[in-house]
């Protein structure tokens, strides 16, 4: 990723590395049940897409509106999820949204 925006690699460094459990709360790690509220609550703030790339943490996004892509990481990434698939990203409270399933997501291109 050549568009990082700053600060972006201390935010992806956690523990489970090392087979543990995770100890941070961030954007990308655990969705926390006030983001999945709010991000909820704010319907406007969504953008469709498309799964074009899952590899190593990063979810490339096209979005539907724009067809830029979107690089979104997190730190787990579900094994139903895949290219092709129609998600939605929500820009302000950083969750990507795919069928029922909801991932905290640190974006990490400039959209």
């Amino acid at each position: 990723m050549s568009s990082l925006k700053p600060g972006v690699d201390q935010v992806m460094q956690c523990s489970s590395a090392s087979g543990g459990s995770c100890d941070k709360n961030g954007p990308g790690h655990v969705l926390r049940p006030l983001q999945e509220r709010i991000a909820a609550a704010t319907a406007s703030k969504w953008s469709d897409g498309i799964v074009s790339s899952v590899s190593g943490g990063w979810i490339g996004v096209t979005l539907v509106n724009s067809g830029d892509t979107a690089w979104v990481w997190t730190h787990s990434i579900p094994a139903s999820l895949a290219p092709g698939q129609p998600v939605a990203l929500h820009t302000l409270y950083s969750t990507l949204a795919f069928g029922p399933e909801r991932l905290s997501v640190l974006i990490a291109a400039a959209l």
